[in-house]
C-alpha cells in the first residue's frame, strides 16, 4: 500500500474544516482559475485544453447552483445569475472566444468577493 501524500491529506482536511461560506468563496476562486487557464490555453491553440477547463468551470457553477437554499429570496436571483454564467461558457466553448469569457471573469470575481465580505461578517460576531 503506498504512503499516503502529506499534501493531499492536508487539502483534504482543510476542506473538511471550512465553514459554508468558505467553501463557496473557494469555489468561486476555482472557477475563476479554470476560466483563466482556458483563456491562457485559447490563446495558445490548445482547445481540447481550454475545453476541459471550461467544463471544470461549469461544473463548479452548477454545484453552485444546485446547492442554493430556494426558499432563500435571494436565490433565485443568483440562480439567474449561474445560469448566465454557464450559458456564457458554453458559448465561449462553442467560438472558442475569450471576449466572452473575459467579460463573465471580473463578474465571477465580484460575486465571490461579495461572498468572501459577507463571511467576515458572519465570523465578526
Amino acid at each position: 500500500m503506498p504512503a499516503p501524500n502529506p499534501y493531499q491529506q492536508y487539502k483534504t482536511q482543510s476542506i473538511m474544516t471550512m465553514t459554508q461560506g468558505e467553501l463557496v468563496v473557494q469555489l468561486f476562486e476555482g472557477c475563476s482559475k479554470k476560466l483563466n487557464t482556458a483563456v491562457y490555453f485559447i490563446e495558445n491553440n490548445e482547445n481540447a485544453k481550454a475545453e476541459d477547463e471550461l467544463y471544470k468551470a461549469q461544473r463548479i457553477l452548477n454545484y453552485l447552483n444546485a446547492s442554493l437554499d430556494r426558499s432563500i429570496e435571494i436565490s433565485a436571483n443568483l440562480s439567474m445569475l449561474y445560469d448566465f454564467f454557464i450559458r456564457q461558457i458554453v458559448k465561449a466553448k462553442i467560438k472558442m472566444d475569450i471576449e466572452i469569457i473575459n467579460e463573465i471573469i471580473p463578474m465571477i470575481d465580484g460575486l465571490g468577493d461579495s461572498f468572501r465580505e459577507a463571511e467576515k461578517i458572519v465570523h465578526k460576531r
